[in-house]
């Protein structure tokens, strides 16, 4: 009914099923605001888990009781909240970025998902669950559908990454002409897209940009369908090549976004611009690239350099 994404689901399930074990099997009903803020203290204290986690479990807790068993929980006074630490996200500086894409080359459609992460600034997800019909070589545009949030945005597309995606796009399509001629060729669709559209699963614009090797049997449908390629594939290649690289940063494939975003405010774009870009909600988010912008502590000028 809430129309949230597969990943809160689980995560939501899963905190529900943590606070049952944690109460003693206990049902829900039976139980109320000082054993939720006994689980969610225990989480922090004992736990120590971060600020994000434990609200995480809050959230679903309060979805459990106030939308699933109308029983809301109220005010917790008594919870020990984990504290929220102030760190500045990890950027490497664009010879890193260079050398990075460099070793990920000859990684097949991993240096290319890497390269878009880079030069569009979204999430490994988002670029996975890209849509054929969702990319614009005219107006060089892509459109992130259903990002964080489920909120859709327009980026742009890098101009060198124009050829590389073509491509890409028309060995894809090949494979895709071929599952179809072999009966297959089915990809999922958002919503009730495909009850209204029948049809529209095996057309070429629904296809994913990057779908997976191997084919699988939808069981309500009993369509043979496709996947977009799994996040592992790419996490696994981006972190051999930062290795191979030499860098010794913690570096992710969410590095790129933050890479993305302080590169841009370092060649002078406006920070309202970078949050549309990267879609933030807030701008106080996307603040958050000004300090790690490749000047210093602060964007500030040592007295050690003035003497």
């Amino acid at each position: 009914m809430r129309h949230y994404s597969a990943r809160t689901e689980e995560a939501y399930v899963a905190w529900v099923r943590r606070f049952v074990r944690f109460s003693g099997l206990r049902h829900p009903r039976e139980l109320g605001p000082s054993d939720v803020t006994r689980f969610l203290s225990s989480l922090a204290v004992e736990g120590r888990v971060s600020a994000s986690t434990q609200n995480q479990a809050l959230a679903a807790l309060l979805f459990l009781y106030k939308d699933v068993l109308d029983m809301p929980v109220g005010w917790l006074s008594a919870l020990v909240r984990a504290k929220r630490p102030l760190r500045v996200p990890v950027v490497l500086t664009k010879d890193e970025v260079r050398r990075v894409l460099a070793r990920l080359k000859g990684s097949g459609v991993s240096a290319l998902v890497a390269g878009l992460l880079y030069g569009t600034g979204m999430r490994l997800l988002e670029a996975l669950r890209l849509r054929v019909k969702d990319i614009d070589f005219a107006k060089n545009e892509i459109v992130v559908r259903e990002g964080k949030g489920d909120r859709d945005r327009v980026t742009m597309l890098p101009e060198r990454l124009k050829g590389p995606l073509l491509k890409h796009l028309a060995e894809v399509r090949v494979q895709h002409e071929r599952d179809t001629a072999a009966g297959a060729g089915w990809v999922e669709l958002p919503g009730a897209l495909g009850v209204k559209y029948p049809q529209a699963g095996r057309e070429w614009g629904w296809q994913w940009v990057f779908p997976a090797g191997r084919e699988y049997d939808h069981a309500e449908t009993g369509q043979r369908r496709r996947h977009h390629l799994h996040e592992t594939v790419v996490q696994r290649a981006f972190k051999q090549a930062v290795r191979a690289a030499r860098i010794a940063k913690p570096a992710s494939c969410h590095t790129l976004r933050h890479s993305f975003a302080t590169h841009l405010l370092e060649s002078g774009y406006d920070i309202r611009t970078v949050q549309e870009l990267l879609g933030h909600r807030n701008v106080a988010t996307t603040m958050i690239y000004t300090h790690v912008l490749n000047r210093g502590g602060l964007g500030v000028r040592s007295p050690a350099d003035t003497l």
